[in-house]
């Protein structure tokens, strides 16, 4: 199945790129940093409900990524195909892979995550390991590529517990290279990795700023012709550009802190209230 991919925008000039749509379903290529829905403390912040429901009117919310994640993301346009859609995601029958670039380099080729989560009581919005009381849990991976110290994986959520991929990856001891709540780092530069690097620090921008996390492919039972189908989403500018650099220079050294981190902090401490969803 084809589709002619065109962009959605609202007044705010947002944009998102629409894969497929048909009278029962869009599907979208979100972009990082946009919300999916409404944020809690700011509703005035740029949503990708809020954009559809400017093109489309109706729309019924299916699923959800983090704001700092791209990737797919399907919205129904009647309450029909909602509730089918939505019995396909409680049953867990909705495949979704992400492409996953995490810190170190993994020694197996494949494996799979089979710890609980759990909501995090000292820190609310987060998830945790759990052992005795959280929900059964389990995530698929398979090594792409390896760097020096990085890894590109596939990773395959058969659960949907929140941020359950970010949570197993760090249980294994290799989070996301780019996540400040369950990894270190929250951006990497190329004066990181290419060492004769001539650009000041203080007008250097970072490579990537966001979850090094993209959802990558979905496939599930269309609702209204109950035909399998599958969508793609090309991995967004940031998440190619870095792993292009990787590909030459293969290995980022972490001891060398730009000074532009610092103001990078101050945008994130500000952003920090902002509600976090699945994955």
């Amino acid at each position: 199945m084809t589709f002619e991919h065109r962009t959605v925008r609202n007044r705010r000039a947002s944009t998102a790129q629409v894969l497929y749509e048909d009278d029962a379903i869009v599907v979208i290529n979100k972009p990082a940093p946009l919300l999916t829905i409404p944020d809690h403390f700011d509703r005035t912040l740029p949503n990708l409900a809020e954009m559809l429901r400017e093109t489309y009117g109706e729309i019924f919310i299916v699923h959800r990524l983090d704001r700092d994640t791209s990737g797919i993301v399907v919205f129904a346009k009647t309450e029909a195909a909602h509730r089918q859609l939505s019995r396909q995601f409680e049953a867990h029958t909705v495949r979704k892979t992400y492409l996953a670039l995490a810190e170190g380099c993994l020694k197996e080729e494949e494996g799979v995550v089979r710890h609980p989560v759990a909501d995090d009581p000292a820190n609310p919005g987060r998830s945790r390991i759990d052992e005795r009381h959280g929900k059964e849990s389990e995530t698929a991976y398979r090594v792409i590529e390896r760097f020096t110290n990085a890894t590109l994986l596939e990773a395959t959520p058969r659960t949907g517990r929140l941020h359950q991929i970010r949570v197993h990856l760090r249980s294994m001891g290799h989070p996301l290279l780019l996540d400040p709540v369950y990894g270190f780092h929250e951006a990497v530069f190329l004066s990181q990795m290419k060492h004769n690097y001539k650009l000041t620090a203080e007008s250097e921008a970072p490579l990537m700023s966001r979850l090094s996390l993209h959802a990558a492919t979905l496939s599930m039972v269309h609702p209204i012709t109950g035909e399998p189908v599958t969508f793609e989403a090309p991995a967004p500018k940031d998440f190619e550009g870095l792993l292009k650099q990787l590909r030459k220079f293969q290995r980022i050294d972490w001891s060398r802190k730009p000074a532009s981190l610092l103001s990078l902090r101050r945008g994130n401490r500000q952003r920090s209230r902002e509600t976090e969803e699945k994955f």
